[in-house]
């Protein structure tokens, strides 16, 4: 990512919470733990089923007095029924502002230009009173803008930034481990923690109860993790959604996410894994890439 370029995530929806019980209401069924979330720091958290498995992910943001909800725009609805659920007799409202606001990403220099910035994931800036945040993920990944459409090309104008494509962001997500496309694909098939949301700041395992904590914490503590999602290149051949992964006629894993940028759900323990070993999957001959978090 260059520094002054920026790049529009039209693919990225947003709601808004707010409402006095907001902080209780996302503290139960959150992964991370919302009281980290202030005007100087954002957080990565996820929404799991009872069982543990993967529902959604998304970064969290304080905004005046509720949060910013940034989700992948194709699974918002879903995620806004969800929070519907869950909201019983709390006092809260949720906003769908997806056709509103927008997400911008801009590169880590950049961010570190602005004054008062640090080096820090997740820590958070406002330019003209809209929060820009450092990636809670993977701070290589850059800065986050949420800005109401109407502001955004006088802002991009103001900060000397170019609109890029986004496919450079998106390789860069992928080369990092992180999956933000087609994430519907992985609901109900993984637990929460084989998404690696421990290595990326999403699970706070001190916060107390949250939907799904118990199995997650149980992976933990009995360390009986042993399956990660992993970004597969493909070398030749095509693959599809649940094809497995083989080393000769050993299954190492599966395909959950076959499209542009595909990931795989591995057995990184297996000592037949090797990050340096071609693997046959379908019609196809892959690599597992191994993220710098590994």
């Amino acid at each position: 990512m260059k520094k002054n370029n920026v790049y529009i995530l039209e693919d990225r929806g947003i709601l808004y919470i707010q409402g006095e019980d907001c902080l209780d209401y996302l503290q139960n069924i959150i992964t991370n733990d919302i009281k980290k979330v202030n005007d100087s720091m954002s957080c990565f958290a996820s929404l799991l089923t009872p069982q543990g498995k993967y529902l959604f992910d998304f970064i969290i943001v304080k905004h005046k007095k509720g949060y910013f909800i940034d989700c992948e725009k194709k699974q918002i609805e879903k995620l806004y029924r969800q929070f519907q659920i869950y909201k019983l007799r709390s006092k809260v409202e949720i906003l769908n502002l997806s056709n509103e606001f927008v997400i911008a990403a801009i590169s880590k220099d950049k961010f570190l230009s602005f004054e008062n910035s640090e080096d820090q994931e997740g820590f958070t800036i406002k330019y003209r009173e809209d929060p820009i945040v450092l990636d809670p993920r993977n701070k290589k990944l850059g800065g986050r803008l949420i800005i109401n459409l109407e502001k955004l090309y006088l802002s991009i104008k103001k900060l000397d930034l170019k609109s890029s494509e986004i496919k450079e962001y998106y390789d860069l997500s992928f080369k990092l481990g992180i999956s933000q496309l087609n994430t519907n694909k992985l609901q109900n098939k993984l637990f929460g923690i084989e998404c690696n949301f421990e290595e990326l700041n999403g699970l706070d395992f001190k916060k107390g109860c949250y939907v799904g904590q118990e199995n997650t914490a149980r992976i933990k503590l009995k360390n009986k993790l042993s399956k990660k999602l992993l970004p597969i290149e493909i070398l030749s051949g095509s693959i599809k959604i649940d094809d497995d992964i083989l080393d000769n006629k050993k299954t190492l894993g599966k395909i959950l996410i076959d499209e542009k940028y595909p990931f795989g759900l591995l057995k990184f323990k297996d000592e037949n894994f090797n990050f340096d070993k071609k693997f046959t999957c379908g019609k196809a001959l892959i690599k597992v890439l191994k993220p710098d978090w590994f």
